[in-house]
């Protein structure tokens, strides 16, 4: 009969501080989602229009349409790629 020694063990506990804990990748999801969205109320707020002139037509569209139309892609993406549904293999 043979036996092994043990040798002490080598594992410290986990003494990592707050941030490594809160900055999970669903928190950075969020912060991505609300900083896109800020955005978007900012270009609205602050931004000018853009105006198409075609004579003698001129269309005016107010430039938070087209990043709020970015924010809305940027935010499906996000969703997807970190709160999708994961298979389980069952």
């Amino acid at each position: 009969m043979t036996t092994l020694a043990h040798e002490p063990s080598t594992d410290k506990p986990d003494r990592r501080g707050i941030w490594p804990r809160m900055l999970v990748t669903e928190v950075g999801a969020y912060l991505t989602i609300v900083v896109m969205w800020l955005a978007v109320l900012f270009i609205g707020i602050f931004g000018t229009n853009m105006v198409f002139s075609n004579p003698p037509d001129v269309t005016t569209i107010p430039s938070a349409v087209v990043v709020a139309i970015f924010a809305a892609i940027g935010t499906a993406a996000v969703a997807k790629r970190v709160f999708g549904r994961k298979s389980t293999g069952v």
